[in-house]
């Protein structure tokens, strides 16, 4: 077992002595030193664990030579317990926000040192591993893109990860939902606990609750035996419900009321169950559109939307494109033992030109392909197996009524002054200002175009 060093601090030779000893007796290794300067310097030179730091000391005090000691890097910090001979309540509070692990008045039980020496060396262990297992999470879904859209999301996810707040996740089908539902989960503080995801749209209707909910034996015609939900797979962690829009209305009652009450009965039981889950839903689907339509719950929707992300389509972040594209051939070419590879300056031209209707599942997918079929180490244009050009069907359509670039523009500007016309009720000033227009302006476009005050 590697040895653990504890670095005692204290300007009276006597504490020093007796508490180096008690820790020897323990089994840890311990220095000694007298004066707070005397403590960094030590701590510049050789890494500890522990350190026992008196208050009152020459020079710079205990309560400066901690502030300094938070500034080590985290993975080389040691963890502190305060010492004094004049401690009161205000100074152990003090102690404690400066980062202070516990505080102990002189004189010193030798058994109160051991048992604080103990849990001061458990609370830094536990204190990294849940360090590294955060910073492995953050790699493997890491947010990759340097777009402000994504950067924007990046900030996001740092400011609200570390709460309990539902979190509702919309964009497109391939944007990488369920890449921001793992990095959420993963750089909260229940990152340690179960991540349960659930696909709405691909389990069906007879099933979803039990699914969600679990069941007892016999609760129905096949049920076996009792069968545990994911909500309670989830309990302590973070639930991930994909494509929430698609859920029943009947489903959807009854998952409003387990989220206001984290608490729900399994199919067939006759007593519920208390959980602790963290509600993450993401949806490809306009929800306001759904909640007219009467297919979603507004209750359900202002349950779920209480911190909402929006992860932006590919054809929106361009700039990204090379990084992914390089993110994707490093994965791949390791994956299938593959030399590394690399694009050609029209290689990513290439890929930047086209609309990626399936988003960065699309470009995920070409890239696999890349690597597969290509031998070749560098990857040009013409291994790229894209068509450009290619618009969407009814883009085609629409452009196929109009005779001359002046016609498609009066129609799209027709189109925006109706569109505003309608946010404003028909305000022709507010319309104005919502345009930038001057009024007497957009009475003239208006008259341009055929628009009438009523319409």
């Amino acid at each position: 077992m590697k040895p653990v060093h504890i670095l005692v601090v204290d300007d009276e030779p006597g504490i020093r002595q007796s508490l180096g000893g008690v820790l020897q007796d323990e089994g840890y290794l311990t220095a000694a030193v007298e004066s707070g300067e005397a403590c960094l310097e030590e701590l510049a030179r050789h890494p500890y664990e522990l350190v026992f730091l008196d208050v009152w000391l020459p020079g710079i005090d205990g309560m400066e030579t901690l502030a300094r000691i938070q500034e080590i890097p985290f993975a080389d910090r040691p963890v502190v317990v305060m010492i004094s001979g004049h401690g009161s309540i205000e100074t152990a509070v003090k102690a404690t926000k400066l980062g202070a692990f516990d505080f102990l008045e002189k004189p010193l039980s030798i058994q109160k040192v051991a048992v604080v020496a103990k849990n001061a060396l458990d609370h830094r262990r536990l204190a990294l591993e849940n360090s590294r297992l955060k910073e492995g999470g953050e790699s493997k879904y890491r947010i990759i893109g340097e777009s402000v859209p994504m950067k924007a999301l990046r900030q996001q996810l740092a400011l609200m990860a570390a709460t309990n707040g539902r979190v509702l996740i919309f964009g497109e089908s391939g944007t990488g939902k369920e890449l921001v539902a793992h990095a959420i989960h993963a750089m909260s503080p229940r990152a340690a606990e179960p991540f349960v995801e659930v696909n709405c749209a691909a389990i069906p209707e007879d099933l979803i609750e039990s699914e969600l909910f679990g069941h007892s034996k016999g609760s129905f015609t096949s049920a076996h035996e009792t069968k545990i939900g994911k909500f309670q797979k989830a309990n302590g962690g973070t639930l991930f419900l994909d494509e929430v829009g698609d859920m029943s209305l009947r489903t959807q009652s009854k998952v409003l009321r387990a989220l206001e009450e984290q608490r729900f009965e399994p199919v067939g039981a006759a007593e519920s169950i208390q959980v602790d889950v963290r509600v993450v839903a993401a949806t490809n689907k306009n929800l306001d559109e759904e909640i007219e339509r009467g297919n979603f719950r507004e209750d359900l929707f202002y349950r779920l939307n209480v911190i909402p992300f929006y992860v932006p389509p590919l054809r929106d972040r361009l700039e990204d494109i090379p990084l992914l594209a390089d993110y994707f051939l490093r994965e791949f070419t390791t994956a299938y033992g593959r030399k590394p590879k690399e694009l050609t300056p029209e290689a990513y031209q290439i890929l930047q030109e086209y609309h990626w209707p399936g988003n960065v599942r699309e470009l995920r997918n070409l890239i696999e392909r890349i690597v597969i079929l290509n031998p070749q180490v560098r990857v040009d244009a013409r291994h790229i197996p894209l068509n450009v050009t290619r618009r969407p069907a009814a883009l085609d359509r629409a452009f196929e009524r109009f005779g001359s670039l002046q016609e498609v523009r009066e129609s799209v500007e027709r189109e925006y002054i109706l569109k505003k016309l309608e946010e404003a009720n028909g305000n022709v000033t507010r319309t104005a200002e919502l345009l930038g227009l001057e009024r007497s302006n957009l009475y003239r476009k208006m008259k341009t175009l055929g628009i009438g005050p009523k319409e």
